[in-house]
């Protein structure tokens, strides 16, 4: 029997997930050189842990909470939320890695129950998207640096979002050579990032040609590339994910193309390709859609979303530039601009929302 919870507590949930976001920009930014008040420089470490654990993990677990419709799945998120809070509020890092790792645990146990009841490709790679984020966590709550933990975090990311891309190109019925050549890109993404977090030196190789085969896979395969010629909200979802494709290709190419990934350049841009170009591209696609089925409040699409998502592939270009040519102020730039497009998004979805519910009360 479904349990699920009230929308009411679930929004606190989703709020401080925002709350987290933005603690997480504002710290980034000042890890790029900018002078800003009230941030630290013992602070600068937690940009990753807030965006990725305090808004993405509480996010996603609790838009996988809403799917399972079961009461004691909702502790992932609300464990990650108080991660978010632990960090914010300056308690010792130690607390909210405890706590983001009981939050991964909770949402691996959450994924094997949509498994278990449902035993298909998709359901498991979600499962094993959180596994990554669990493993992430571990590290990082045993003293890993952040460059070694990130591999586990690209991949919860990263392979969540394929997963729901998985369970939507059924209806593409793929053949079963092409999934295995998914479970091979699979294999290889967690083999390229074990041989990542393990070693002294992070090495991308492995982990970047998983990426490269696993955009062609979802090139091939997704739906995506029918929808685009639709209209509307359809066609601007298909336009997103065609975006993060194509910084999803990207990253892979620039991991590849550089023996050992350097702080500051190309690493940065590697990792902004995944984290900004793919995620933040997937994100603002897919919000029109998960946001309401967390909140119930409809969003109507409008041709204002792709403001946003314009500027957000700006920010990329310029933020990436500025890596590879040694501009710190274009690299400057294009940090402030991501945080400018994230920000537009919001208000824009915002927008939309209010201008909905005055229609609804006419």
């Amino acid at each position: 029997m479904k349990t699920n919870i009230a929308v009411h507590y679930r929004v606190p949930m989703l709020i401080v997930g925002f709350i987290s976001l933005i603690f997480g920009m504002v710290i980034g930014l000042a890890h790029m050189g900018l002078s800003l008040p009230y941030v630290q420089s013992a602070q600068r470490s937690l940009h990753a842990p807030l965006m990725i654990c305090g808004f993405l993990g509480t996010v996603i677990s609790l838009e996988r909470a809403v799917a399972i419709g079961e009461r004691w799945a909702y502790m992932a998120p609300l464990i990650s939320a108080t991660a978010a809070v632990a960090l914010m509020i300056g308690l010792h890092v130690s607390v909210g890695a405890i706590l983001a790792t009981l939050a991964s645990f909770t949402l691996c146990i959450v994924s094997l129950n949509i498994f278990l009841r449902k035993r298909e490709l998709f359901t498991f790679t979600l499962f094993v998207a959180a596994l990554c984020w669990l493993i992430g966590c571990i590290f990082w709550q045993y003293g890993f640096t952040i460059a070694h933990v990130t591999p586990w975090w690209m991949g919860f990311l990263i392979i969540t979002i394929v997963g729901e891309r998985l369970e939507l190109s059924r209806f593409m019925r793929p053949t079963r050579g092409s999934k295995v050549l998914f479970i091979i890109a699979l294999v290889l993404f967690l083999a390229g990032a074990s041989f990542a977090s393990l070693h002294n030196q992070p090495d991308y190789h492995l982990l970047s040609s998983s990426l490269i085969l696993m955009t062609l896979w979802l090139i091939r395969n997704d739906i995506v590339r029918h929808t685009i010629q639709q209209n509307g909200l359809t066609r601007y979802i298909a336009v997103a994910l065609s975006c993060g494709y194509v910084w999803l290709i990207s990253a892979g190419i620039i991991g590849l193309s550089f023996p050992q990934l350097l702080s500051g350049s190309s690493y940065d841009a590697f990792s902004h390709a995944i984290f900004i170009g793919f995620v933040f591209s997937m994100i603002f696609g897919h919000a029109p859609i998960i946001f309401p089925a967390i909140t119930k409040i409809k969003i109507a699409y409008h041709p204002s979303f792709y403001l946003p998502l314009i500027l957000l592939q700006l920010s990329l270009l310029l933020r990436l530039s500025g890596d590879f040519i040694y501009l710190s102020n274009l690299r400057i730039s294009g940090g402030l601009l991501h945080a400018v497009s994230i920000i537009t998004f919001i208000l824009v979805l915002a927008m939309r929302v209010k201008i909905n519910n005055k229609n609804i009360m006419k």
